[in-house]
């Protein structure tokens, strides 16, 4: 149906703005219409999750723990790094997606919804509220060493699903709704990392640390200097996260640090951008543009290829990044770490389990204390006049999101297995997480459903 779609699209286009199908458009094109739904990312990390379990408790489980805990190594001289196939997954993957988070960030702090002080206010005082109560709560529940130590795991929210579930409703909720949602997520990734950061790392070879920040600290001279060659902040990014695995501090942290060294600016303005555009139009005109789907001339690839030096001038390399690593992120290394990370047996563990321990401290963290921390902390800061609600939004899709917040998933499954050695500690965090989102996604589908339209009437 869908190549079917886009052959009729192009067959309406004049002749001057057709190109050539060729049979790969035709293969790719249910794939690409996928990947532009707006649940695309969302459905394949719950497919993932799916596999994970069911594979976890099949007759194959050992095969699964088998391919996890498979030796794989690099070497570089005499240098070795061995890993296994698990931790090339969380420390070596992730860190991409812990890159693309940075990305996002710089982005929203520097023009997004965190780029003034009245725009971060809520979903900064949201999300602090989202953090805290959930962390109270499951320490509350969990005093006692080594339990204790998984009170950051339920103070994380997955925007992924989050906004899945929020698409879900489409526009019977509020624009603004959206947005208060991915500002929130990312103040909350910003604390998680932090998190990870302080609290969730071993030992430190302080040597290999500072050598660590020494290459981020060369990867902002480039910055300074205008360097805005991707290659040379991958080789120097390459060197800082390594160093900072060997050092003892996560190496996640190192990929988020170095998404903050990457440019931002353009080179040249709109004024600029239209003036050059129009002198290489007119050069690709003088002569003479590719009249087939052959092979073009010299003078023609040099026409066209000031169109491409215009186009890397008037864009940010933060942007081109983004844009290039964010479906690799989104349909390859998240649904990849749900298949290696989800994988919970339940041989051994009833329901029962949900009522003690772990698992409840995570599931009451994530479903009371994520729509509790948000709900409260933002009813607070408004009625102290800090911030103020968006239009349209009422106190019931506040609650709405609050819920949404407690789908932990990624987040949540990456710091739990920073928590837990043990293979029990972290089986019943991984229970506590898929039940509490469960349940967290139903609960705030129903009553953001039920309040969207009342609310804006």
């Amino acid at each position: 149906m869908a190549s079917t779609h886009d052959q009729s699209s192009a067959d309406d286009l004049p002749p001057a703005e057709r190109s050539v199908v060729m049979p790969i458009d035709r293969v790719l094109a249910p794939m690409r219409v996928f990947a532009a739904h707006k649940l695309a990312g969302a459905g394949l990390l719950l497919l993932a999750t799916a596999i994970a379990i069911a594979w976890a408790n099949s007759a194959w489980a050992e095969a699964y723990e088998h391919l996890l805990h498979l030796p794989t190594s690099i070497s570089l001289g005499s240098l070795t790094l061995e890993k296994s196939l698990h931790h090339v997954i969380n420390d070596g993957l992730m860190g991409i997606f812990f890159f693309l988070v940075g990305l996002e960030i710089k982005r929203e702090i520097l023009v997004g919804e965190l780029s003034t002080p009245g725009q971060a206010a809520l979903p900064a005082v949201a999300a602090l509220g989202g953090m805290l109560v959930p962390a109270l709560l499951y320490f509350a529940i969990n005093p006692e060493p080594p339990l204790r130590d998984g009170w950051g795991i339920p103070m994380a929210t997955d925007i992924a699903f989050a906004l899945g579930v929020l698409a879900i409703v489409g526009d019977r909720v509020p624009s603004g709704l959206k947005v208060l949602l991915t500002a929130l997520a990312i103040v909350d990734d910003i604390g998680a990392v932090l998190v990870i950061a302080i609290f969730y790392t071993d030992q430190i070879a302080t040597n290999l640390l500072l050598l660590g920040l020494l290459g981020f600290g060369v990867s902002v001279l480039m910055n300074i200097l205008g360097v805005r060659s991707w290659q040379a902040y991958l080789v120097v990014g390459l060197l800082v996260w390594l160093a900072f695995l060997q050092s003892g501090v996560h190496a996640t942290i190192a990929a988020l640090l170095m998404a903050f060294t990457i440019p931002a600016r353009t080179r040249i303005d709109g004024e600029l951008l239209m003036g050059r555009l129009e002198r290489a139009v007119k050069r690709l005109r003088r002569v003479g543009p590719p009249t087939t789907s052959g092979l073009n001339t010299h003078a023609q690839e040099d026409a066209l290829h000031d169109l491409v030096v215009i186009h890397d001038s008037a864009t940010a390399p933060l942007q081109r990044l983004e844009h290039a690593i964010v479906g690799l992120v989104t349909f390859v290394i998240l649904p990849v770490f749900a298949l290696a990370n989800a994988g919970v047996s339940f041989s051994g563990i009833g329901l029962g389990a949900l009522g003690e321990g772990i698992a409840l401290g995570v599931a009451v963290g994530l479903v009371v204390g994520k729509p509790v921390g948000i709900v409260a902390f933002s009813w607070v800061a408004v009625r102290l006049g800090i911030c103020r609600l968006p239009q349209g939004v009422a106190w019931r899709h506040v609650l709405g999101i609050g819920l949404l917040g407690g789908i932990g998933f990624t987040m949540a499954l990456f710091i739990g297995g920073l928590a837990f050695g043990s293979p029990a500690e972290l089986a019943a965090a991984k229970l506590g997480i898929l039940s509490a989102s469960v349940v967290a996604a139903v609960a705030g589908l129903v009553v953001l459903r039920g309040a969207g339209q009342r609310a804006q009437t």
